[in-house]
């Protein structure tokens, strides 16, 4: 059992949908996915697989990364009108928070790399448990870079490891004792924690809740020591000062991208079945 199938079970539980299935039976129909307002289209793709999991299909018209305008068709949906309805839902969230995801990330990448080409806009960990997967693809929809995605794929030595193991050094240490063939990044809070990842010669260098100055002072100094080193700014950073951070760091992450932009507006419209059957004659 995978994500949408879970999913799935969530909203049809065992019964299935009562509503449709006490009002139709086995009649044919057709619908239509609407953008409701302009953005970056996400989870088409995601919607494809759901319908077809309830033996209808989907005709994409607008793909994934695609800029979408408010009024458009992005799909056709055919099929039992039974399936199409039990997917409708579920669909439509995907899309319509994929979607919201994907445009916030664009807009990003498109501000920040006017005056630095080579910056990432990325996503962290702050994700809606259960739905990681396709948030973090939004962002890669949107071009956006999806980080790590759990605690086993990537080491990150944050504030309370350090303070736990007493020392900085010695967490690197203790860790690159144990990891093999892993991406390792240090959470730092000052310039002596990152001079000290730098010494210790990590992966990424995570500059967290830091001053643009301060920040870029920071990271100066690191590369300095070890150009090789990315250095990653966090922690505040937002549309109205985000370019400040911007032309000197080689990564921004931002937790609000996935844990609190608005979802866009979709809708499903069932096409009139006269129009339908006059068509499929």
């Amino acid at each position: 059992m995978d994500y949408i199938d879970i999913y799935l079970k969530e909203d049809l539980g065992e019964e299935g949908d009562i509503t449709t299935n006490s009002i139709f039976g086995d009649e044919e129909g057709e619908a239509v996915i609407i953008a409701n307002e302009d953005c970056i289209l996400a989870g088409i793709e995601d919607a494809k697989e759901v319908f077809s999991r309830l033996g209808a299909n989907l005709e994409m018209i607008r793909k994934d990364g695609e800029e979408v305008k408010k009024g458009e068709i992005v799909a056709k949906v055919k099929g039992k009108l039974r399936s199409i309805l039990a997917g409708e839902r579920l669909a439509l969230n995907m899309i319509s928070r994929m979607s919201g995801i994907a445009t916030e990330t664009r807009k990003l990448v498109d501000m920040c790399r006017k005056i630095n080409p080579d910056v990432k806009i990325a996503a962290t960990r702050k994700t809606t448990p259960g739905f990681r997967k396709y948030e973090k693809k939004a962002v890669v929809i949107g071009g956006g870079d999806p980080h790590r995605f759990g605690l086993f794929d990537a080491v990150l030595i944050k504030d309370n490891h350090i303070k736990a193991a007493k020392s900085l050094r010695e967490a690197i240490r203790r860790v690159k004792e144990k990891v093999r063939d892993k991406f390792i990044e240090v959470e730092v809070e000052n310039e002596e924690q990152a001079l000290i990842a730098t010494e210790e010669e990590v992966d990424a260098i995570l500059i967290d809740n830091q001053p643009p100055e301060k920040a870029e002072k920071m990271a100066r100094k690191i590369k300095e020591k070890n150009p090789n080193i990315l250095v990653e700014i966090s922690g505040g950073i937002r549309e109205d000062n985000i370019l400040r951070y911007a032309k000197f760091a080689d990564r921004i992450s931002l937790g609000y991208i996935t844990h609190s932009v608005k979802s866009k507006d979709f809708s499903l419209e069932i096409e009139d079945r006269d129009q339908y059957y006059k068509r499929n004659l």
